[in-house]
């Protein structure tokens, strides 16, 4: 029998982190005909997806920042200052990304993940629906994962 010595660190190392990626990475592709298909091709890159709203001096009263992958548009933040809200920013900020995905990227879904005191509900308005719940994270606060068929 082999005995084996082990040390266990928990310091955060940018180059171990860079390379546990890459080996993550090589097994997922591995493992995965879908993954595999995708290395070396524009679809295994994230790609940007920024949508934003200004007023008529020019300043930031809302946005959505996301990306696009494969054939799926990931909705990361979306934002309307509150002076402006119940305007229908919101909406056009969601169906113009939606939009984008769909005609310039040929995304079939999107997916979103919110808080219960943020917008589950303006999701749900939006045709979105969910597939996720997890309560206490953060503790007090349950997240939702949503998720809607593009097209």
């Amino acid at each position: 029998m082999v005995s084996r010595m082990f040390r266990v660190e928990t310091e955060v190392d940018k180059e171990r982190s860079q390379l546990l990626r890459s080996r993550l990475r090589e097994a997922n592709t591995s493992a995965s005909p879908v993954l595999r298909s995708l290395r070396g091709t524009p679809g295994e890159r994230e790609v940007p997806l920024h949508v934003w709203v200004l007023d008529a001096s020019g300043d930031l009263v809302g946005g959505l920042v996301g990306h696009t992958w494969t054939t799926w548009l990931h909705v990361s933040y979306l934002w309307v200052d509150e002076r402006c809200r119940g305007a229908g920013l919101g909406s056009r900020l969601l169906a113009e990304a939606e939009r984008t995905a769909v005609a310039d990227r040929g995304c079939r879904n999107s997916r979103v993940e919110t808080w219960d005191f943020q917008a589950p509900d303006f999701y749900k308005k939006q045709g979105y629906d969910v597939v996720c719940v997890i309560p206490d994270y953060p503790p007090g606060i349950t997240e939702y994962t949503l998720t809607k068929r593009l097209g």
